[in-house]
């Protein structure tokens, strides 16, 4: 079997963690990079040793790339992605999969008629911390899981960000920016959810920018600042989240009680960090992660695998669909005051094993 064959399509800042990772994949041919600023498209061409950059048309005509990784802005991953898929790629696409149901359910309809693939970060879920939760919680060290709580509280990104506006405007804001992480975490631990009951406020209609050439520019705030939702799953567990940019007290928890244990899990935007298990007596034990240390850009070499071996991809349209409704539902039952039933599901993946590691490579083996 060959190398897959991988095209860029964004080369901004977060293109340049994902190609650390896609050069360094065995599986992986990138073989081309495009951007609306094409000398920028050369700049990390050049830096990453890729062969060819130019424009989004260009890459496509590429009948040697099989998968767009597709790093544009939340506003055009759609219309990204379906320009893709009608050149008859696979697409890998940077968070969220859509920005309502709507676009998302064509963007399934038309990956499936066109019989190629729609993965869609975060990825996180497939490094050592989530990984080696689902195997312990799975393995039985906790019991049956019951509960989770997660929280992500900071008072913003204004301070340090210095083009901080999208992230308080339609398809931002603390829910559609980190929520994605914490929700595919419940999702591969849990299993699809099934209600949420939510709340939801915007404590300033502005905000200022703290840094940068553009520090002490006011921008306007459209979408809510602080979300908490109760989330029921088809299984029968619970989750508790907040998801603010308004606490001066930044933190990030994630924890799942179960019937003889605790556990309290890694950062779900990082991809790893050792677990505590809390047991019955009061003992803590804390225990290392195992799995891949790879970052942004793993989800690809395993879609590629994926592709290869004639499976399912792990991080999959469907799960990011699932999430986008599941997010979707969250604002929907803040502005109703109602509990709002979910109608999408999606079918969860065994744990990877604790050898799987990207830069092994299985193809051609």
């Amino acid at each position: 079997m060959s190398r897959v064959g991988v095209g860029v399509i964004g080369a901004g800042v977060i293109s340049t963690q994902y190609l650390e990772n896609l050069t360094s994949f065995p599986d992986l041919d990138v073989r081309f990079i495009a951007d609306l600023d094409t000398e920028r498209a050369a700049a990390q061409a050049q830096k990453f040793g890729v062969a060819a950059s130019g424009t989004v048309d260009e890459l496509l005509v590429d009948d040697d790339i099989e998968i767009v990784v597709n790093l544009t802005i939340p506003a055009v991953h759609v219309e990204v992605a379906l320009q893709a898929l009608e050149a008859g790629k696979h697409v890998w696409s940077e968070k969220p999969f859509a920005l309502d149901r709507e676009s998302g359910r064509v963007l399934l309809d038309a990956a499936h008629a066109a019989g190629r693939r729609v993965a869609t970060a975060p990825d996180t879920f497939l490094g050592a911390g989530i990984q080696s939760a689902r195997r312990l919680i799975e393995g039985g060290r906790i019991g049956a899981p019951l509960t989770a709580l997660t929280l992500m509280q900071n008072p913003g990104p204004e301070a340090w960000h210095p083009n901080p506006d999208f992230l308080f405007q339609h398809g931002a804001g603390p829910l559609f920016d980190i929520g994605p992480y914490y929700l595919t975490a419940l999702v591969q631990i849990f299993g699809p959810v099934s209600r949420v009951t939510a709340s939801a406020s915007t404590a300033k209609p502005f905000r200022i920018i703290g840094s940068g050439p553009r520090a002490g520019e006011r921008f306007d705030v459209t979408v809510p600042t602080h979300v908490g939702a109760m989330y029921e799953f088809e299984g029968g567990q619970s989750a508790q989240s907040i998801f603010s940019f308004d606490s001066k007290l930044g933190r990030t928890q994630f924890e799942v009680a179960g019937i003889d244990g605790t556990l309290v899990i890694p950062d779900p935007n990082m991809f790893e960090g050792d677990l505590l298990l809390h047991g019955e007596g009061g003992e803590i034990e804390t225990i290392p992660s195992l799995g891949t240390r790879t970052t942004r850009g793993t989800g690809v070499a395993e879609l590629a695998q994926a592709i290869r071996e004639n499976r399912p991809e792990r991080a999959s349209g469907e799960q990011a669909f699932h999430v986008l409704d599941v997010m979707v539902s969250t604002i929907e039952s803040a502005n109703e005051r109602r509990p709002i039933d979910i109608a999408s599901t999606v079918e969860v993946a065994p744990p990877l094993p604790e050898d799987w590691d990207p830069r092994a490579g299985v193809i051609g083996r």
